[in-house]
């Protein structure tokens, strides 16, 4: 081979070790605020689709799972039949699934139109520091997850579609609790 095949074939070589390290980074879960786990939720109120303000503390006493999403994201409606499954079978006592809309008010609309949710659904924040941002999604990824427990507190937080074991797991009664 002479000089210039060589160095064809180490610029190839330097370009699939970057592709390779650049996919592996992809299949790591994004980092998340952290901080958050054992904090008292931040007092956050948001509309409704009819403009009516709904405060978080309102389900203090229930664990929530808060779903951010939006219309335009394929994993956040891919995710959603599962939370609306496990929002039915766990029931009205139980955890409860709140839905935050991180999307302009006539997408979302139309959306529900579309495909009713059995879970309420609120509109976050878009405006820095976004919804999702306050509650630590440090990089505004959709569809962005946070468990509350039913003192107020964060109890965790997920990146991504929750894979169902997690959703059961974050969602099942604890010991005769709701």
């Amino acid at each position: 081979m002479d000089r210039s095949n060589w160095l064809i074939l180490g610029l190839a070589v330097v370009a699939a070790t970057i592709g390779g390290y650049a996919e592996h980074r992809s299949g790591q879960p994004e980092q998340v605020d952290s901080s958050l786990i054992g904090q008292p939720l931040p007092a956050l109120s948001l509309p409704d689709l009819d403009g009516r303000q709904h405060p978080l503390s309102d389900y203090r006493g229930r664990r929530v799972l808060l779903n951010f999403w939006a219309s335009w994201c394929g994993p956040c409606l891919d995710e959603m039949p599962a939370l609306a499954r496990a929002q039915a079978k766990f029931g009205e006592r139980g955890p409860i699934v709140v839905g935050i809309a991180m999307d302009q008010p006539d997408h979302v609309r139309a959306f529900l139109g579309a495909h009713p949710l059995n879970y309420p659904v609120l509109l976050g924040q878009l405006a820095a520091p976004s919804t999702s941002l306050q509650l630590g999604d440090a990089h505004d990824v959709l569809p962005y997850s946070v468990l509350i427990g039913a003192d107020g507190r964060v109890l965790a937080t997920h990146i991504g579609a929750l894979p169902p074991a997690q959703l059961e797991q974050w969602l099942a009664p604890l010991q005769g609790k709701p």
